[in-house]
């Protein structure tokens, strides 16, 4: 009975937001709609459909790249944009998946250094724990005894 209510909740829901979506007129998005399913039908799978709301999210979506690139655009002092200036702003998405995969090497690597630091510490901590006994290593009391300056009052004060 419950499976029944919350089935028929997600339908009003998704019927709601359908609705929602349907209301946005053409005008409002920065592309022609058309246009951006027609290349969505191109690159997906012919078995795919796609909902409206889909369709509009994918426009906007398309349209806040656009906007960002020209952001950066204009953040070159010329009045004239070029090729490369373009190739610039849009490296990132251009490149996306190179730039996961460099960050994905570079949390390995980190790992990894951080693997070579706890090891570093546990061998720090077992060889130069202090024993309880009184013998020492001979160069640890060498170093003890000779090496460390004892302080004066005059030093003291400064």
């Amino acid at each position: 009975m419950e499976e029944e209510n919350s089935t028929e909740e997600n339908e009003e829901t998704e019927e709601q937001i359908t609705e929602t979506v349907e209301e946005v007129p053409d005008d409002d998005l920065p592309f022609a709609k058309a246009e951006v399913v027609r290349l969505m039908k191109e690159n997906l799978d012919s078995d795919k459909m796609i909902r409206e709301r889909v369709k509009v999210e994918m426009n906007r979506f398309l349209g806040d790249v656009l906007q960002n690139v020209c952001k950066q655009l204009n953040d070159y002092p010329y009045t004239t944009i070029e090729y490369e200036m373009l190739k610039e702003s849009t490296y990132a998405y251009n490149n996306i998946t190179r730039i996961n995969k460099e960050k994905e090497r570079i949390l390995l690597h980190l790992d990894a250094i951080k693997a070579d630091c706890d090891a570093l510490a546990m061998d720090v901590k077992r060889t130069m724990k202090l024993k309880d006994v009184e013998e020492e290593d001979e160069d640890f009391a060498e170093f003890s005894s000779s090496n460390i300056p004892e302080e004066t009052e005059d030093e003291e004060e400064y």
